[in-house]
């Protein structure tokens, strides 16, 4: 039987992650500074990704998107720099859907080979591969040169002088020149729209601000926002046209989608779009970029979603946790706010959008990710993503230029990450140039990562909240520590995680219903803190007592419990929660 993986992804730009140019300026031009190729992402390099536990490489920007450089040389027309985010450009203003981005092939000419090769690269390293798929806007210009013959260009049919037809692939601001507030160039030089196309994050204005996504232009699904009407019959062109890029790219080998702004896309487009996919291609795997915790159910269950951005619930709790004093015990309710979708919601501390858990304006100290990391990566069993050089404590403290000091990482400008360029180490894979705390970090995320997978109980095992019985605990702290149980086959995993300044020697409480649900005996069982990685030691785990363990400030505990073979007494599936109604007091969740 083949064995249920929980799904590991490794976030990376290569423009950004394979370039190891030290001498940067702030809005350098590609001759400047440089940009990461897709050959630079050796099978070397991908063997030491994969050595982490990673199982999906998720390649950030590489269709093609609107970008400064030019090469008209090649066939490919040139964006405007006016309307074009930073020298690099933005990954999410697509300039053609077909096409790779020739700024991240070493030869243009055969961008597409680069990006097959890279594909099989990774599957021979033990991975599968997500890109992007960017369904909400396209570039202010689009044009696609390498589209299959019979494909039309969005646009190219449109009747302008309507805000809305069903015909259309854009909304119109009739009448309206496109003027945001910022200079469009002047003479030969300008860019000229009229009329005014609305912009990607349904700003259905000509004069959008710097802070709008004015470098890209709205898509229509068959949503009229001047009335809320949908018109889906018959199935409006902009579906069909994404139905065939979707099949294009799964044909390419591509194993799954990252969907950008899911749902800003009707629901009623991927519950045709994805079972379409899946027809042909059934392994392939779709991810909801999605920030409303009320749309969950209906993109699982609905369009079809395998997996859904779990942002605004556990990410968000976590950087409370660790900035705003917000309680441990919030922990709780983010798993029951969510309860039974646990094993279909992707979790990270790190991506593109956010600031680096080690900036200034988060943590500031790479070192106190321990507990937000173990929580996330071990409450559930969804998948789990990292961002390339969070492993290495990556602080984001550059100002690359559109992107200024802000705790990220450019993904408009040329630019090389520091973390990653001393690790990489021109292709080595070196962990010499790395600081010793660096070294320490990168191992700290393999043995997490890949217990993710060689343990059955965080791979596919239940779950016990244990706070509700160790609320009055007075060697616990609720509002600082947290501490639960995962469990399959007779064995179980004892998870505590400490956010405060402080070493705390604790005795938590392990009711009895916890051993009923979890299909567990009592008594003595060998015992292994997994993260220390010290020799194993017998140790009771029962109802009677107290389970004692030190976890260090900032620190965590994995504790394995090889125990006797399960009790042939049926489990329950679901987990005890004090503070839920009766009919909820048996409350675990299998996720």
């Amino acid at each position: 039987m083949k064995m249920t993986e929980k799904p590991i992804i490794y976030q990376l730009l290569p423009r950004l992650f394979a370039n190891y140019n030290s001498r940067c300026v702030p809005d350098g031009t590609i001759d400047q500074n440089g940009a990461g190729k897709m050959n630079g992402i050796t099978s070397g390099v991908l063997g030491c990704i994969n050595d982490l536990g990673v199982t999906h490489v998720w390649y950030t920007g590489v269709i093609e998107h609107a970008h400064d450089v030019d090469y008209t040389a090649y066939g490919i027309e040139r964006d405007n720099p006016h309307v074009v985010k930073g020298r690099a450009g933005s990954p999410y203003a697509i300039s053609d859907y077909y096409d790779i981005d020739p700024d991240i092939a070493e030869d243009v000419a055969r961008r597409m080979e680069e990006f097959e090769a890279l594909v099989r690269r990774t599957h021979d390293a033990g991975m599968k591969v997500i890109i992007d798929f960017v369904p909400n806007h396209v570039a202010r210009r689009y044009h696609s040169d390498a589209k299959p013959a019979g494909i039309e260009d969005f646009g190219s049919s449109d009747y302008p002088g309507m805000f809305f037809s069903p015909g259309n692939d854009f909304y119109y601001l009739p009448r309206q020149k496109f003027a945001p507030s910022f200079s469009l160039g002047e003479g030969e030089e300008a860019y000229v729209e009229f009329p005014a196309k609305a912009s990607g994050n349904d700003c259905f204005t000509a004069f959008p601000s710097r802070n709008d996504w004015y470098e890209t232009v709205k898509l229509n699904y068959g949503v009229d926002y001047g009335d809320g009407s949908r018109h889906f019959s018959p199935i409006p062109q902009v579906w069909l046209k994404m139905l065939h890029i979707l099949r294009y790219w799964a044909s390419k080998g591509v194993d799954g989608f990252r969907c950008d702004m899911a749902f800003m896309v009707p629901v009623e487009f991927w519950e045709w779009a994805i079972p379409a996919v899946k027809e042909r291609y059934p392994d392939i795997i779709f991810i909801a970029e999605i920030y409303d915790v009320n749309l969950y159910r209906e993109f699982i269950d609905r369009a079809g979603f395998d997996y859904l951005y779990d942002k605004v619930n556990l990410y968000d709790t976590l950087r409370a946790i660790e900035c705003c004093n917000v309680s441990a015990a919030q922990l709780t309710s983010c798993w029951q706010r969510v309860d039974g979708l646990g094993s279909k919601l992707l979790n990270f501390l790190e991506n593109h959008d956010e600031q680096r858990f080690a900036s200034e304006q988060y943590a500031g100290d790479a070192m106190r990710v321990i507990p937000s990391l173990i929580v996330s990566a071990m409450l559930s069993t969804g998948p789990m993503m990292i961002y390339a050089g969070q492993e290495l404590g990556e602080k984001g403290a550059d100002a690359e230029g559109f992107s200024g000091r802000d705790g990220r990482t450019t993904i408009f400008d040329f630019w090389s990450i520091p973390t990653l360029r001393r690790w990489l180490d021109e292709g080595r894979c070196s962990l010499d140039k790395l600081e010793p705390w660096e070294r320490a970090l990168r191992s700290l995320y393999g043995r997490v990562l890949t217990l993710c997978n060689s343990e059955k109980a965080l791979r596919e095992g239940g779950f016990f909240d244990l706070m509700y019985v160790n609320y009055q605990n007075p060697t616990l702290d609720p509002h600082r520590q947290y501490t639960f149980m995962r469990a399959a086959d007779g064995e179980a995993l004892l998870v505590a995680v400490n956010f405060a300044g402080h070493d705390c020697d604790l005795q938590i409480n392990i009711p009895r219903h916890a051993f009923e649900v979890l299909g567990l005996q009592e008594g003595e069982a060998d015992a292994q803190e997994l993260l220390s990685g010290k020799d194993p030691e017998r140790r009771n785990l029962d109802s009677s007592t107290p389970f004692a363990t030190h976890v260090s400030a900032h620190g965590a505990v994995v504790w394995k419990f090889t125990a006797p073979k399960p009790a042939d007494n049926k489990t329950e599936t679901k987990a005890p929660c004090r503070t839920r109604k009766k009919k909820y007091s048996k409350q675990t969740k299998t996720n």
